[in-house]
């Protein structure tokens, strides 16, 4: 298996993750089952870098987490987060205070049947708690056994500057893929400059890219969360339709799949760069982790990225609250 340095403190990881929300909440219909096999296969091949959270399925998903992965401990990476509440009413609260931090983190550890957590990230920066403040307490988590490395999610240039002032960062963790690309303008160079790592969610766009999604009623279920998306709306789909002749043409030419491209043009991006593609499906594991095979030359990058330029996509990544929660 390829590794790749997250961040400059000595986390070593897969490079091409597992994404574990959507095995829980949001794609669709859940099968464990299925997840369970997912996982599992990524453990076999060497992949196990699992990104989780308390958030998704409010715990759900650490709980199938942490039992997939009961007695395989040792070879997996694990990575969850804290501070993203789903509120009963379907709204959020986001969370920062120093004595929250230590409960979120003990409730995971319980979830996830595990006695320390390798990757912990703060899910959302909360605006109204100093970041200082924040990642204090979480390396106060290390200093206690329960937590190896530290990440941020979703957090503006400035306040990775901080919080890597306050305790050295290994991993921001923030959407990057073709269709995603305006943090090369500020986010990025600041990871880089304070040698933190980059794991990118979402880098085949939501199954956008792969070509799977074309009828919106015929390819995604109803109770699909996706349908909130304005990328997904039905006068922005449309628009965002007319990008993909250029991946089906690269992709054909190399003999690989469109998904497949996409994770090796992130791949292709840096070294610091970990994609976290996420799946229900063991297949889709084999066939994610085959990007590393693909190799990407100057001509396929600078085709793909004349389609793909930033800001070219219809429609914000979420909805209009919740971006107001991201790249504070």
């Amino acid at each position: 298996m390829r590794m790749r340095n997250l961040g400059d403190q000595g986390l070593r990881v897969p490079a091409i993750g597992l994404g574990c929300m959507g095995m829980s909440t949001a794609y669709g219909e859940r099968d464990d089952e299925s997840s369970t096999r997912a996982i599992h296969r990524a453990i076999e091949l060497g992949a196990g870098f699992l990104d989780t959270s308390d958030a998704y399925g409010n715990g759900v998903n650490e709980e199938l987490v942490g039992k997939a992965i009961a007695g395989k401990r040792d070879q997996v990476i694990l990575a969850s987060k804290f501070g993203n509440i789903r509120l009963p009413d379907g709204g959020r609260e986001i969370v920062g205070r120093p004595d929250y931090v230590p409960q979120a983190c003990d409730a995971s550890l319980k979830r996830l049947g595990v006695d320390h957590i390798d990757l912990y990230y703060q899910h959302r920066v909360d605006p109204t708690v100093p970041i200082e403040e924040t990642v204090g307490a979480m390396a106060r988590l290390i200093e206690a056994g329960k937590v190896r490395y530290l990440g941020l999610s979703e957090a503006g240039p400035e306040t990775i500057r901080r919080a890597n002032a306050t305790h050295p960062i290994s991993a921001l963790q923030s959407e990057y893929s073709l269709w995603c690309r305006d943090l090369e303008a500020d986010v990025l160079p600041a990871c880089r400059e304070c040698g933190i790592g980059f794991a990118a969610y979402s880098p085949v766009g939501r199954g956008f890219l792969t070509g799977a999604i074309k009828d919106l009623g015929a390819d995604l279920l109803a109770k699909d969360r996706r349908h909130d998306h304005p990328r997904f709306h039905p006068e922005n789909f449309a628009q965002n339709l007319k990008l993909l002749p250029v991946l089906e043409e690269v992709a054909a030419a190399k003999g690989c799949t469109q998904g497949q491209l996409a994770l090796a043009w992130l791949l292709a991006k840096g070294e610091d760069i970990v994609p976290l593609p996420g799946t229900k499906q063991a297949a889709r594991v084999d066939e994610n982790l085959g990007a590393m095979d693909l190799v990407m030359d100057n001509a396929d990058i600078a085709n793909l990225e004349s389609v793909f330029a930033p800001g070219v996509t219809a429609g914000t990544r979420y909805p209009a609250g919740q971006m107001k929660r991201v790249g504070i």
